[in-house]
């Protein structure tokens, strides 16, 4: 093919020509990515282990990816979006792909797809598991992009398979009760393979649908969960789900790196998974409490060092939100609360702003780019609509309200960005060109 010809030899080459070709449009299915992913014939004998839900998605991997490189296994990890390069998504042993790894496979796609057309996303995981395969790995964490049943990663068969947690989100394509975003979630699990749901309360369709394939359902707060101090935590399950079998016990474990009490509900979650992988990928409690305590993962309660406080968080739906904003009460006492805020048109924008009032003092409001970004000004009547005589002030981009939270800002005061991981990312890319500068 022509195209096929033309192919570029840069990795920003390649993303250049797939978001000319496609733009970041969403198109559920697996049959096309399937028919693609069958002609690479790109194999692995790793462990696979899928992670979906609707928050938690990124801390879960990350703890995964942590607590297995810390146990000595060669680990691929998949996420998305990035914060500032796409090389971000594609991790081996812990270090972003290289360019030319990602173009390799970029182009291992693009040689096996025909005349198939695949979305950016799509062609982008495809890409990922070539990366993959031509490692040599002992285990693959593919991160689920948006959904579970219909998304391009489930064309992958997990040996265990994560649903975090179940809020309304995406609804446009998942549906408008948390029913039947419960059912997408679960469409990831697989008959007779450990299906974890770290949510306490999942929907009835997820736990239904676990049970019509004959997955081996682990919900949190009934088959596992935590409990524990100040000074540290502790882990518990049953022998087998559904509350048989006998208690199994793991104590003494370090508080995990990443901020926020909703970290335990995710460690629980890694910690189950990894027992029902036990007899492929053995790992100790103590690599357990060495991953767990030097995680990272940046736009996730993120506190920058210094003062003012500055705090980075993706949270861009109600459930994220209201986690954002206990963590921030958990903080302790600060005067003055600068918010730098940016959303995109399709979320539930007065869902988070309410969920936030409470904590925000001023409302620095950005422009976000593309079809889907929201105006500052359309941002403002809604928090307006929410917190009458809110104090607001526009910018063109976060980085620009940003820049503008920074002067206005006490030394004592805390600044707080969120909203999207555009929000984020562009915050972010400021921070650290400034310290570069």
């Amino acid at each position: 093919m022509a195209e096929q010809a033309a192919s570029p030899a840069s990795l920003d080459g390649w993303l250049a020509l797939l978001e000319q070709r496609h733009g970041q449009r969403v198109e559920l299915g697996l049959e096309r990515v399937a028919a693609v992913r069958a002609r690479m014939q790109a194999e692995s004998d790793a462990v696979v282990i899928t992670v979906g839900g609707t928050n938690g998605k990124g801390s879960c991997c990350a703890m995964l990816e942590g607590i297995l490189l810390a146990s000595g296994y060669r680990v691929g990890c998949y996420t998305s979006p990035h914060l500032l390069r796409y090389n971000e998504r594609v991790r081996i042993d812990g270090r972003d792909a290289d360019d030319a790894a990602l173009v390799a496979g970029f182009a291992a796609v693009e040689a096996a797809r025909g005349d198939t057309a695949l979305t950016y996303f799509e062609h982008g995981t495809l890409a990922a598991w070539q990366v993959f395969a031509a490692a040599g790995l002992d285990v693959i964490i593919l991160e689920v992009g948006l959904g579970g049943r219909l998304d391009a990663v489930n064309v992958f068969e997990p040996d265990c398979a994560l649903v975090t947690s179940v809020a309304m989100d995406h609804m446009d394509y998942l549906g408008d009760t948390r029913e039947a975003i419960g059912f997408e979630k679960a469409g990831i699990f697989r008959a007779g393979r450990p299906a974890v749901c770290g949510d306490p309360q999942p929907p009835a369709t997820l736990v239904e649908h676990a049970a019509a394939i004959g997955a081996q359902l682990w919900i949190s707060g009934r088959d596992f969960g935590f409990g524990g101090d100040r000074q540290q935590w502790g882990y518990w399950r049953y022998a087998q789900p559904a509350r048989e079998g006998a208690l199994v016990r793991r104590g003494g474990l370090a508080y995990p790196a990443l901020r926020g009490a909703n970290q335990l509900l995710n460690a629980a979650a890694v910690i189950t998974v990894l027992e029902c992988l036990r007899e492929r990928i053995p790992v100790s409690m103590q690599h357990v409490r060495q991953g767990l305590m030097l995680v990272e993962l940046p736009g996730r309660f993120q506190v920058q060092p210094g003062r003012p406080s500055v705090v980075l968080d993706v949270a861009h739906n109600p459930q994220a939100a209201g986690v954002l904003a206990d963590n921030l009460g958990n903080m302790g006492f600060y005067p003055e609360t600068w918010a730098v805020l940016g959303m995109l048109a399709d979320k539930d924008v007065a869902g988070v702003v309410g969920l936030m009032a409470g904590r925000v003092d001023h409302w620095l409001l950005a422009d976000l780019p593309g079809p889907r970004g929201l105006s500052a000004e359309a941002l403002a009547a809604q928090v307006r609509a929410v917190k009458e005589g809110a104090d607001i002030r526009c910018f063109a981009t976060p980085a620009e309200a940003y820049a503008a939270a920074q002067k206005l800002v006490a030394e004592d005061d805390r600044i707080v960005v969120f909203g999207s991981f555009l929000t984020v990312s562009d915050v972010l890319a400021a921070i650290k060109a400034a310290r570069r500068g």
